[in-house]
């Protein structure tokens, strides 16, 4: 293609793959994440077997004293004994008869699987708050799961998958929004925009600028998705992947759109400015928006309230939703309607920062005012 849009992305892309510091930097990331799920692996190989108690009648389930045994097994001599030992924390899980447990508070998170031509299953797995992901891949068959003291979250791990999104997000959009401010400006304060204005129109330069950067991170996050993937089903966490793969995928819907909504308002914002020192004050409002879900996610990753606020929120939705989609706390539809909403931002502010970037661009010196900027 050699459309002006096109050729200016291809110029950004060509120039940002023959930074040695951007290669760099993207090579240790990759590295890191991959370091990080190989050293989860290897932690994970090496702890115990996991715990878990039964009763006379359901010994027979997870084969009590079959040597090599994947379970460490402690049979306990009544249902109320066994949920005591769940509770102490001495057993991660119990399997009991089915219909057995009645706990004050008690919750069923996951339904056996039905197997054509055989009854149902007569035995459930018992935890404490979570469901014990370590043990029911090591059953023929997934039973039903009762948890004695239901919890609204999953803990630590939901902390470090919320990280994980935050951070992505955060690291991309600074990388890349930052790279498209300076960008514009080092064409105005070198007058280089005035012989590009000559061949193509300002929307056009702004639309390969956002292009080619996205495109760019738009790799780099799958990039780091695919290997997230490799790296979990390589070490056999191969259960976490099947939970997290959903929210991963929707991660990079929802960042395709969040980081051109953006680079829109980096490249507005940038063309206000003349001087590379201005850079930093006045993309400081877009940088705060990139840095607010991530903080959030730190603070609030248990508050389901907030959670669902920034699930709706176009500059967090990104990662609000689809850490909400790995809690399961949202319904099949929350999604398709946050991401409408991130369109329908994402198309206004595309249409606000390219006025501002067109009626900016050639205006050199002090610092243009917005309402300056807006008006034309």
């Amino acid at each position: 293609m050699n459309t002006p849009i096109w050729l200016v992305a291809h110029r950004e892309i060509s120039m940002k793959l023959r930074s040695k510091a951007f290669l760099i930097s993207t090579g240790v990331l990759m590295l890191a994440i991959l370091a990080s799920i190989l050293v989860g692996g290897l932690l994970s190989a090496s702890s115990s077997a996991p715990k878990v108690a039964v009763v006379s009648s359901t010994a027979s389930v997870v084969g009590t004293g079959t040597p090599g045994s994947a379970l460490e097994v402690t049979e306990a001599a009544s249902v109320d004994d066994a949920q005591q030992l769940v509770r102490d924390g001495s057993v991660d899980a119990a399997i009991l008869p089915s219909g057995t447990v009645q706990a004050t508070g008690g919750a069923t998170v996951s339904g056996g699987e039905a197997i054509p031509g055989q009854a149902a299953l007569d035995y459930e797995v018992v935890a404490l708050d979570s469901s014990p992901s370590s043990i029911l891949p090591l059953l023929s068959v997934q039973p039903s799961v009762v948890l004695l003291e239901p919890s609204s979250n999953d803990g630590f791990l939901t902390y470090l998958i919320g990280i994980a999104f935050g951070l992505v997000f955060f690291m991309s959009a600074i990388t890349f929004g930052t790279t498209i401010a300076q960008s514009v400006v080092e064409e105005k304060q070198t007058r280089v925009v005035e012989i590009l204005l000559s061949t193509i129109t300002a929307r056009q330069l702004m639309a390969g600028k956002v292009i080619g950067n996205s495109i760019l991170a738009f790799g780099q996050v799958a990039v780091i998705a695919v290997i997230s993937g490799i790296g979990l089903t390589a070490t056999g966490q191969s259960a976490l992947f099947g939970t997290l793969g959903p929210a991963i995928a929707w991660f990079v819907v929802f960042f395709v759109f969040g980081f051109v909504l953006l680079a829109a308002l980096y490249a507005a914002t940038a063309a206000l400015v003349s001087r590379q020192e201005d850079v930093g004050s006045v993309t400081s409002p877009v940088t705060m928006l990139v840095m607010l879900p991530y903080f959030l996610v730190i603070f609030f990753n248990s508050n389901p309230t907030v959670m669902a606020v920034m699930s709706y929120v176009p500059f967090s939705a990104p990662v609000g939703m689809p850490l909400r989609l790995f809690l399961g706390d949202a319904e099949w539809w929350e999604p398709l309607l946050s991401l409408a909403v991130l369109l329908a931002s994402t198309a206004i502010v595309i249409a606000i920062g390219s006025r501002m970037y067109s009626n900016s661009l050639l205006r050199t010196g002090s610092r243009v005012k917005l309402r300056e900027a807006l008006r034309g």
